[in-house]
């Protein structure tokens, strides 16, 4: 059994960022840049937030579209092999629910690779990790 991200509570979501902020620091970065995992508004405070993330999905549409197979299913998700990635871009457009985040600096996908580092800084318990069979 594998674990994958998941968001339980859409509703709980004030947009704050900080699994975002959390994400980009496993880089070593402060800021949204490096992040797998985006909060999108959908009307603010009124209407709420949907946050995006990798779905790990059985057969993924990213990997699938890589013309020099540099995505690679791993038990929950997909791992990048960025040595061999040529910035194509054709995994974001893919992506069925939009988790293939881009990485403007190095001209790269930014793809959730199912941590958890962001699940302690959530302050609402809008993530958590479920067990999928691998």
């Amino acid at each position: 059994m594998g674990k994958r991200l998941v968001v339980i509570d859409y509703d709980s979501c004030v947009g704050c960022g900080l699994c975002m902020l959390a994400c980009s620091r496993r880089f070593g970065i402060i800021g949204f840049s490096k992040s797998a995992i985006r909060v999108k508004s959908i009307g603010g405070i009124e209407k709420g937030f949907v946050v995006v993330v990798c779905r790990a999905c059985t057969d993924p549409p990213c990997m699938r579209v890589c013309p020099v197979e540099a995505i690679s299913k791993r038990d929950v998700g997909v791992l990048v092999n960025y040595s061999k990635c040529i910035g194509c871009g054709f995994c974001v457009k893919a992506c069925d629910v939009g988790a293939v985040q881009w990485d403007e600096e190095a001209n790269k996908p930014i793809i959730c690779i199912h941590c958890g580092y962001c699940i302690q800084f959530c302050p609402h318990g809008v993530l958590t990790f479920e067990e999928v069979k691998t």
